[in-house]
């Protein structure tokens, strides 16, 4: 048996009964993909407070964070496929398509690396690259989170920003599916 085989087939089948369940519940609000007019708040922060562009920190590690919805307070965690990885870079050093996406620096992309659906969770600083510790799957949040070294099949998938009120707020779906090649 190849070692990392069972954890494999175990992340495999974690997503598996994920989108069944998802299917399942579609009818519930904390499982419905980031929507358009949702704020974004730091993971693990029982207050809900949605976060400023300022509350990245430029050029900083990621910052993890969920969709919420603001009127209902509803946070779209029923599903890791929801959570984002948000960077604050200079907007200069953004490709235009990049920058177009962003709301002042500020980048979001799925924290699901399109690999094997590991957690993408590591920051290169020297690089600025985002990084899979799995498979070692490294992607360019200027260029579009472009795949530079690595697996990957293609890139992470972008979560369009606008600012709203000051807060960072979805402004567009995710540019492609969240997820894994299955193969």
């Amino acid at each position: 048996m190849k070692p990392g085989f069972d954890r494999r087939l175990l992340l495999k089948a974690a997503l598996a009964c994920g989108l069944a369940r998802g299917a399942a519940a579609q009818g519930d609000p904390a499982s419905l993909a980031p929507q358009p007019g949702d704020r974004l708040v730091r993971l693990g922060d029982g207050s809900k407070t949605p976060l400023a562009p300022a509350d990245v920190a430029l050029g900083a590690m990621q910052t993890a964070a969920w969709a919420m919805d603001p009127a209902t307070g509803t946070m779209r965690s029923s599903t890791r496929l929801n959570q984002i990885l948000l960077l604050r870079l200079d907007p200069a050093s953004l490709a235009p398509v990049t920058r177009a996406r962003a709301a002042e620096g500020v980048v979001a992309y799925t924290a699901i690396c399109t690999h094997n659906g590991c957690d993408v969770d590591d920051w290169i600083a020297s690089d600025r690259i985002l990084s899979c510790s799995c498979h070692t799957s490294m992607f360019d949040p200027k260029d579009g989170a472009k795949v530079v070294d690595g697996p990957a099949p293609r890139p992470l998938p972008a979560l369009p920003l606008t600012i709203a009120e000051g807060k960072l707020t979805v402004a567009a779906p995710f540019t492609a599916r969240v997820g894994f090649e299955k193969g």
